[in-house]
């Protein structure tokens, strides 16, 4: 009743970074839904619950219900929602509903009027790139600048 079976089909278990389908479907996190804790993932994520912790993803669409309390790293952002933390982004995008408290990384910067924002705004190279380079940025504070 109970053997060993041959299938080598990939379950969620066993699926990793190299072995990931290209193609696979954005992850969804409902309205209803709050997580504590942080998320990474490879692919796309459309957030319109809440995150409390850091999100690492590929790209990420934070919906107007939407809300994160953390660091959000990820090539592309898009926010309607409430980010309360630092971005890092390649390519961020704040439509009008967005209201972000925190430091924003990034290489490309979209901001529609009415969007809220509070926090400094630093162009970087590869500000996205998940490699080293989000490791530096990713929790660092920048480094602080004298006025005359």
């Amino acid at each position: 009743m109970f053997s060993k079976s041959n299938d080598k089909s990939m379950t969620a278990s066993t699926m990793n970074k190299s072995t990931r389908p290209t193609n696979s479907v954005p992850s969804i996190i409902s309205s209803d839904v709050t997580i504590t804790g942080n998320i990474t993932t490879l692919g796309e994520m459309q957030l319109d619950g809440t995150i409390e912790g850091d999100v690492r993803c590929a790209s990420l669409t934070i919906g107007e219900q939407g809300a994160v309390e953390g660091v959000v790293t990820a090539d592309k952002v898009t926010v309607k929602g409430t980010v309360k933390g630092q971005i890092n982004g390649r390519n961020i995008r704040l439509e009008k509903s967005a209201k972000v408290t925190g430091d924003l990384f990034h290489e490309t910067l979209s901001v529609e009027a009415g969007a809220f924002i509070e926090g400094k705004l630093t162009h970087k190279t590869n500000a996205g790139q998940d490699s080293a380079g989000i490791a530096k940025v990713t929790g660092a504070k920048p480094p602080e600048q004298k006025t005359a």
